[in-house]
């Protein structure tokens, strides 16, 4: 929804008041083209991207610009992983375009990426350390920033224990931060440590990893060139990812592929659809079990795959049975004819890929939906082949990486878990004992368990300590470089705000954890760099590793975020354990040497071969990499694919080229060949999980096996190829008992690879996953349901302890709100803003695109409230919340339908917070919180956040 304009000059003078403090003068639509570099062919890409190669812009410089340098880096919004080419004058970022040598976004900007300088040299940022002192912003220096913060978390460490100061992380960070950040929370005693993932992507992770193996994106984006057909459910790529629209229209194009998009909103993603489905939010699971349905009836099922590479589909077929044409469209809402179109298109096009985001993912039934896409794929044997897949378009920059590095309350680095095997491999890794590792945290249990989930950290302030599984309440809260409005329940988070003792906020910009609380003291903002002003790599969401060289030093009194890191570490007293093995440069630990350290251990899913020569040499002959297939063509790379995609595996000297597409038997492992892992164990009730006559190239074992272990090794007779130095280093930690994953010498890992073996053996998919609440998926009511019939055949869980918390089911779906409260609320994404939005709303050139929060409203509804376009309105939410937006009316949703982005802060229940910010570091755009309508709703797996389907009341202002 665009400001109308008049006059060439967008209505209401919020944004021209807050831009003529910067550049002077107010601005229109010109100026911003023309001061943002943006051609005509960026015009379009100012709302969604250009999909099609423009001409390379020649940057117009002076004639003395002899001293201008190019500088190579990566997009920091979304995981695509777009790169960014920096020009420098006199250390000073004087221009940038787009990276036409990128093999992922291939010279192609969105309006985010077109604009990323502004998020580095912005005036909007925070300049130097402050504190909240008197309900006023007080400046700080560094010194005393640091002293003082860390005398108060100290304190609570000291008299509550390591577990009442909660480390909130970043999918912002570069894979060495993030790995630092892990290993940092460790080294202060806690499992309190968190970050986006949980609440984007946590429920896509429990469940691809517990169908197959791996819980990331199995293809690429460049791979859906070779796909037949695509369907996508709960992802709308043209505003949440637009680079990745050109590789989706490419396969429309080149393949006559046709598109599926399932969403209960026509999103500008559906406008491109050749058959665009409307369900009802929270019904994924019905809506998949309906399709499935055709294809067992039609027995359009791919026979041969399933019983070489799939557990349980016996069990899968009994539950689909359930779900005829007319069961089906009494839950979603689709009619059965429409379903049988879609499964047809999908059996008659293979291979055809399956793209989600987290419309499917952020749900009480996340884990369930996800796993529900998983089998659609099995049944139609679409994994493991170029063009098929499950690519799972991933939210932040590196929330791949991040999540790969464990910044999560359940596990270390690797996906490792939390054992005490677990933590004796990372000791190892660290150099440092396990007994000084033990005695850091409060007792040898707290270690070993989940720690309390971000989105349910404010339940670890407010809930009595005697229902918490820890001794005491979160009693300090450190939020680094995370947006709180992209949580739920903002009403009690604000409560949780103010009966903390210490809140400290480290972010580039100032969020909405600045403004929210009435809190007059007890708050610090420090600033940190942005990821321009650092260097690193990065992951995007189809698992390949960029490197980041540095654009400018640091500008105002920011400070990296592992310098902040050290810092802290040094303060608290174990900085010398903690940097070991990594050089710090005066207060700067060596990025380098962190990833080295990473790589010395993440052996589980292969960020071992990745050294950052190997990173930067992919960096300097991107040129060289094929764009469909992301391999190297000639060239010093020849062979290795881009950004060596993980697993790559071994150490970097062995040379794996990485994986493009996860479980492709069709080449040997040591081309990045690989089949299902077998991490379920190889049998369950009597039935075999290994699989059956399916292998990669070249395997000396012709059928399925277990994981590799020393003993497996000896066995096979394969050990005579170990050095000697890699069996010294087996015996050094279990000996016989060695395996894959703990081998620090990645000996097992290469000679498994040599025989044409996975070091994680071959197995089966199991579509029943019997660990889980619901070891078949199941379609379950959103606890705020809208249709009370439905509650009774397909009821919520019971209430539940999970994650040190009491956890509620059961005790909300009861109460029947859908009276009161008759309209579905959803939320989602916009192409201008990014994440809670405090970085792109305080960019003049994305804040003039869009420059009021607002609710979209169907016709309907808004005739029988009497509300009529651009009026202000109220949107009720059952828990108390409430918010005063724009109607914006439109038949992109349906009737019962209201959909606001989540992207706006600095406005609650009406009350402008802008005074609240410290001096000129308030966004241009402020707005309501969606999520402050959010309700209370977590998935059964992973404590996933329901932010897509819940109850609403709207009226007029």
């Amino acid at each position: 929804m665009l400001t109308k304009v008049n006059s060439g000059v967008a209505n209401g003078p919020r944004l021209s008041k807050a831009l003529s403090g910067v550049i002077g003068e107010a601005i229109n639509r010109r100026t911003f083209f023309k001061r943002t570099g943006l051609t005509a062919a960026g015009i379009a890409a100012a709302s969604t991207v250009s999909l099609v190669r423009t001409k390379k812009a020649q940057a117009a410089v002076s004639a003395d610009a002899g001293d201008v340098k190019k500088v190579t880096s990566v997009c920091t919004h979304c995981s695509v992983g777009c790169g960014v080419i920096a020009e420098v004058k006199n250390g000073v970022w004087v221009g940038q375009e787009a990276d036409f040598d990128s093999p992922i976004n291939l010279g192609g900007h969105c309006a985010k990426g077109a604009s990323v300088r502004e998020h580095a040299i912005g005036e909007r940022r925070v300049k130097y350390p402050m504190k909240l002192e008197g309900g006023k912003w007080k400046r700080m220096s560094w010194e005393d920033a640091i002293n003082e913060v860390g005398d108060r978390l100290g304190k609570i460490r000291e008299s509550l224990g390591p577990d009442s100061v909660y480390w909130l992380g970043s999918a912002k960070h570069n894979n060495e931060q993030a790995y630092l950040f892990r290993k940092f929370a460790a080294f202060w005693g806690t499992n309190n440590v968190d970050h986006q993932a949980r609440i984007c992507h946590s429920t896509t992770v429990a469940g691809v990893a517990n169908t197959w193996g791996y819980g990331a994106m199995t293809n690429s984006f460049n791979d859906i060139h070779n796909s037949k057909a695509m369907f996508l459910i709960g992802s709308n790529p043209a505003e949440a990812h637009p680079v990745a629209v050109q590789h989706i229209l490419k396969a429309k194009e080149k393949n006559n592929a046709p598109l599926i998009v399932c969403d209960p909103r026509f999103t500008r993603t559906a406008a491109h659809a050749d058959e665009y489905v409307r369900f009802r939010s929270g019904s994924d699971v019905a809506l998949i079990w309906g399709i499935i349905w055709h294809i067992f009836k039609n027995k359009w099922e791919d026979t041969k795959f399933i019983q070489q590479r799939v557990y349980g589909i016996e069990d899968i077929r009994t539950e689909v049975a359930k779900w005829t044409p007319e069961e089906t469209e009494r839950v979603t809402g689709v009619p059965g004819k429409q379903l049988e179109r879609v499964a047809r298109l999908m059996a008659k096009n293979r291979p055809g890929t399956v793209v989600w985001c987290m419309g499917g993912t952020q749900h009480t039934n996340g884990n369930n939906n996800t796993r529900a896409y998983c089998i659609l794929q099995l049944v139609l044997g679409n994994m493991g082949v170029s063009g098929g897949g499950t690519n799972i378009f991933r939210g932040h920059d590196n929330v791949q990486g991040a999540t790969d590095m464990c910044v999560l309350s359940h596990s270390l680095p690797g996906y490792y878990g939390l054992k005490t095997g677990s933590w004796k491999h990372w000791s190892r890794v660290w150099g440092v004992d396990y007994d000084y590792m033990l005695s850091r945290f409060k007792t040898k249990k707290l270690m070993e368990s989940k720690g309390i989930p971000v989105s349910r950290w404010i339940d670890g302030v407010l809930i009595p300590k005697d229902k918490i599984d820890q001794p005491e309440n979160v009693k300090g809260m450190v939020f680094w470089g995370h947006a709180p409005n992209s949580q739920t329940r903002l009403p009690e988070m604000k409560k949780a705000m103010e009966q903390l003792d210490t809140m400290v906020i480290i972010d580039p910009y100032p969020t909405v954890s600045a403004v929210l609380s009435d809190r007059t003291d007890g708050v610090y903002l420090l600033p940190a760099a942005t990821q321009f002003e650092t260097y690193g790599s990065v992951t995007a969401s189809n698992r390949s590793l960029q490197w980041r060289d540095k654009i400018v030093e640091p500008l105002f009194e920011s400070k990296p975020d592992h310098e902040i890191m050290y810092l802290f570490a040094k303060k608290f007293g174990f900085d010398a354990e903690m940097f070991k093995q990594i050089k710090v440069n005066g207060t700067e630990p060596f990025i380098e040497d962190i990833t080295r350290e990473f790589n010395g251990g993440m052996w589980t899913i292969g960020y071992t071969g990745q050294s950052p020569e190997r990173i930067r040499k992919h960096m300097k002959y991107r040129h060289t990499f094929d764009k469909t297939t992301l391999k190297a063509n000639g060239g010093p790379c020849d062979g290795e694919t881009f950004g060596l995609p993980w697993p790559c595996w071994g150490t970097p000297e062995m040379g794996h080229p990485g994986t493009h597409i996860l479980y492709d038997p069709s080449k040997p492992v040591a081309e990045g060949g690989l089949n299902f892992r077998a991490r379920f164990g190889v049998e369950h009730e009597g039935n075999n999980l290994l699989a059956e006559g399916s292998y990669p190239v070249n395997s000396e074992i012709k059928d399925g096996y277990p994981e590799f272990t020393m003993a497996m090794l000896k066995k096979l007779g394969w050990d005579k190829d170990l050095t000697a130095e890699e069996r010294a280093a087996i015996e050094k930690v279990a000996g016989d008992k060695t395996n894959w994953k703990t081998d620090l010498s990645g000996g097992i890992q290469r000679v498994a690879i040599k025989h044409g073996c996975s070091p994680f053996g071959n197995a089966k998919a199991r579509a029943k996953v019997w660990t889980f609440p619901d070891p078949v998926p199941l379609h379950r009511e959103p606890l705020y349901a809208p249709d009370r019939s439905l509650v009774k055949d397909y009821p919520t869980y019971k209430d539940k302890q999970a994650y040190r918390l009491p956890t509620m089911y059961e005790s909300i779906q009861k109460n029947d709100f859908s009276k009161e409260f008759p309209i579905i609320l959803t939320s989602g994404r916009l192409v201008e803003y990014e994440g809670g939005g405090e970085e792109t709303r305080s960019n003049p050139w994305l804040a003039e695109l869009q420059q009021d929060m607002f609710a979209e409203i169907n016709p309907f509804d808004a005739n029988n409230a009497n509300i009529r376009a651009d009026d202000m309105i109220w949107v009720h939410s059952p828990e108390g919340g409430k918010v005063k937006v724009k109607a914006l009316i439109t038949e992109r949703v349906g009737r019962g339908v209201v959909f606001m982005p989540f992207h706006f802060g600095g406005v609650f229940q009406g009350k402008d917070l802008r005074s609240k910010y410290p001096e000129h570091a308030d966004p241009y755009v402020i707005g309501e919180s969606s999520n402050t309508c959010g309700t209370y709703g977590y998935d059964s797996v992973t404590q996933m956040q329901e932010t897509k389907v819940t109850l609403c009341r709207i009226e007029r202002a």
